[in-house]
């Protein structure tokens, strides 16, 4: 089954890539798509840059292609990048990082039946406590990309999620995951990948309703 995985860099798309490997599936390529505004309605958009190394250290060819604002147009474009990169790799299907967002999932479904590619979630309403356990378990390094909700200030742009972290976001009155869009997240390191990603500058830059932590360099540690 040779698949190409949607991958933004952020923790559920990168440990979906893990456990479609874990599954024996093939995953010969992964896909990043960049939204035309830094609010979209299916993609993630904090440090989209930083896809490139995280492609390199799982050992997968990128694909990247641009998603218009619309949401409609965004979904055509995903599709239209899909369709050029199953002629290309010869795929059997596409891999995303889909936890709990029917909008996400049913999109990217309906695109997998137009194009005859079958479609996996892996991560697919997996208990979210266990799924954030796991990670920590696992040793990702997971960090704060931006952060949207009451509770999560600026200190935590940037930050690793680590315990402490991760129980006080169980204390807090949102989705322990993020998937309710209260914040987002890049990964820098996991187990499937050859070498870690060091952060060499980056910056915070705060609103009135979110902190977003911003990679202006980076480096692969090997």
């Amino acid at each position: 089954m040779r698949c190409i995985a949607l991958l933004s860099g952020g923790k559920d798309s990168v440990a979906a890539v893990e456990v479609a490997q874990g599954h024996g599936w093939d995953v010969v390529a992964a896909l990043r798509m960049v939204p035309a505004e830094d609010d979209a309605w299916m993609f993630h958009t904090p440090n989209l840059d930083v896809v490139e190394g995280i492609a390199d250290a799982m050992g997968l060819p990128l694909v990247t292609a641009p998603a218009r604002a619309d949401p409609e147009q965004e979904v055509e474009d995903l599709e239209r990048a899909l369709a050029g990169a199953k002629q290309e790799f010869r795929l059997d299907a596409v891999v995303s990082g889909a936890l709990a967002s029917e909008y996400q999932k049913t999109r990217i479904d309906r695109i997998g039946h137009r194009l005859g590619l079958k479609t996996f979630a892996p991560l697919w309403h997996k208990d979210p406590d266990a799924y954030m356990d796991g990670l920590l378990k696992g040793g990702y390094d997971v960090r704060f990309s931006r952060v949207a909700a009451d509770g999560l200030d600026g200190s935590w742009a940037g930050a690793r999620l680590d315990a402490g972290r991760l129980e006080r976001l169980r204390g807090m009155r949102l989705h322990v995951a993020g998937e309710g869009g209260e914040y987002e997240t890049l990964v820098l390191d996991a187990p499937h990948f050859a070498h870690p990603l060091e952060v060499t500058g980056a910056d915070v830059v705060e609103t009135a309703s979110r902190a977003t932590w911003t990679v202006r360099g980076w480096e692969t540690a090997r």
